[in-house]
């Protein structure tokens, strides 16, 4: 592939000739070409010529303790001088893996009997995936398979993981869903909520949906349920009120399995160490990854109730293996850093910290309101989505033709912001250390841009009401 002229023998023209991109247009990106991203400190990134922007995502809602956290360097390179690599497979082990292992049962929103490491959040979905199963079959329970997910759920993309995925573009020519992977409705009351329904009343008709779907599909064929506290990538979508509970409630009437996907939300992020303390959900299976280490390095990890060890314990004594595990799973050098990332969110009480800008963040963006673009602002802690829509009376979206969130997010790249498109929304997730002042400039960045797209839209002779 021959990149642009003007780009000559730049990082951004060998990108073009040579990196396959995710979550990209590879057709656009031809011509586009990458935003090259040379350095970081604190909340903010550096392109290849100088720029500056707050990240305002950080990253891939990973980054938490903002790019130059001394610590975590140095805890890194200690542990690449003692042990730089080893293994857990065949009864070996070592030092951080066991600390991490001890260290995040103990702070489990629930009981919880093991931690299990792979490297992704798709990884550890697909793990999930693979342990309801390993789990039905030592109870003896081999049609009792179905998982269930959500519509604009977010769970990964490897094949498993992407079919519990809800998202039409992570399915389309991937030949997905697998079978036994089945989808129930989306828990956005904004856009799905009916006339005159109240939260609570739309939480109830969801439960009763999720109910019915298992009824149809017959209980004894309905393993699990996977669900984000809140859901990242479809939306930045919080739960409507008394939703898990409601839901939770079903799930233990006909013995399904829950699995809370904590990769966005856990270490944090919404207030609370977990989302799953937020919203008073009670897993039997918890994955995380992403803030685990602050995303400094790859590591993700699997949380195990004890009647789901014991399953694993019986069924790999029978077959003589747990016949499962990832050449990289607990990485010394990545759990080695995780271990500093936790130390660091005790140390300066990361979730107070949290509670603490929430209004702040929560508040400013809902202030967008009156603005003619902006149909909705959702979000807790220090997570939030802005939904853009064409008429605000009836909520009617802007033609997707249009990319209206993206063209925004572009605008706010001309200000100095990283920020996220999803659909029609965009999506919010600093840098938990990210300070009062560093968070108003975010939002007054942000503002900058929906202006700029408002102006864009009159521009293009679109509508807006």
């Amino acid at each position: 592939m021959q990149a642009p002229a003007h780009l000559g023998n730049s990082a951004a023209s060998r990108d073009i000739a040579y990196h396959l991109h995710p979550y990209t247009n590879a057709k656009a990106h031809e011509s586009v070409g990458p935003l090259v991203i040379s350095g970081g400190k604190g909340v903010t990134v550096t392109d290849d010529t100088g720029k500056s922007y707050i990240e305002g995502v950080a990253g891939l809602w990973c980054t938490s303790l903002g790019f130059d956290e001394p610590r975590l360097v140095d805890a890194a390179i200690a542990q690449m001088r003692k042990l730089p690599f080893y293994h857990a497979f065949a009864h070996k082990s070592h030092e951080p893996a066991i600390d991490l292992a001890e260290k995040l049962v103990a702070l489990a929103p629930v009981p919880m009997s093991k931690a299990f490491f792979a490297c992704s959040g798709s990884e550890a979905n697909d793990t999930a995936i693979k342990l309801v199963w390993y789990y039905n079959n030592a109870l003896g329970r081999p049609e009792k398979k179905k998982i269930i997910a959500r519509t604009k759920a977010y769970h990964g993309v490897t094949v498993a993981a992407a079919s519990l995925t809800g998202l039409p573009n992570c399915h389309r020519d991937f030949d997905l869903p697998i079978a036994r992977v089945l989808h129930t409705d989306c828990p956005h009351y904004y856009r799905f909520g009916q006339d005159g329904e109240t939260e609570e009343q739309f939480a109830t008709r969801l439960a009763d949906n999720l109910e019915a779907l298992i009824l149809r599909e017959g209980p004894e064929t309905v393993a699990a349920f996977f669900a984000e506290p809140v859901m990242g990538a479809g939306g930045v979508i919080p739960p409507p009120a008394t939703y898990f509970e409601k839901v939770q409630a079903v799930l233990a009437k006909y013995d399904v399995l829950l699995v809370a996907d904590e990769v966005i939300c856990g270490y944090g992020r919404t207030g609370n160490m977990w989302g799953s303390q937020t919203y008073g959900m009670r897993p039997d299976i918890l994955t995380s990854a992403k803030a685990l280490t602050s995303a400094y390095l790859p590591l993700s990890a699997v949380l195990v109730s004890d009647a789901i060890y014991k399953a694993c314990v019986a069924e790999s004594e029978k077959i003589g293996v747990f016949g499962h595990g990832f050449t990289y799973g607990g990485h010394p050098v990545s759990c080695a850093v995780a271990l500093e990332t936790l130390k660091i969110y005790e140390e300066r009480d990361i979730v107070a910290r949290v509670r603490d800008l929430s209004p702040r963040m929560q508040g400013t963006l809902r202030r967008y309101l009156d603005h003619p673009l902006v149909g909705e602002v959702r979000g807790v802690g220090l997570i939030a989505g802005v939904e853009l829509v064409a008429d605000k009376a009836t909520k009617q979206p802007f033609d997707p033709k249009l990319n209206v969130a993206g063209k925004l997010v572009a605008f706010a790249h001309q200000h100095g912001a990283i920020l996220r498109p999803i659909g029609d929304t965009v999506g919010f997730s600093p840098p938990l250390v990210i300070n009062e002042g560093e968070l108003d400039e975010l939002l007054a960045r942000f503002g900058k841009a929906l202006d700029d797209t408002a102006d864009w839209l009159v521009r293009e002779g679109v509508r807006v009401a």
